[in-house]
């Protein structure tokens, strides 16, 4: 599971098991979990992507 480092030091590896998409109707960035398939969360701002996770 990725983490967040100490101060300074930005974040360690990877979000497994999530990927992101890009929503075409509201420009926002959906995260999807890979074993069932179903929405996580959406970002709040348009444009800006989540962190440490892979997008398709």
């Amino acid at each position: 599971m990725a983490k967040n480092a100490r101060k300074g030091h930005g974040r360690k590896g990877e979000v497994k098991s999530r990927t992101q998409v890009l929503s075409g109707r509201n420009k926002r960035w959906t995260k999807v979990n890979k074993k069932t398939g179903r929405f996580m969360d959406q970002m709040a701002k348009r444009g800006r992507a989540f962190k440490g996770v892979k997008m398709k």
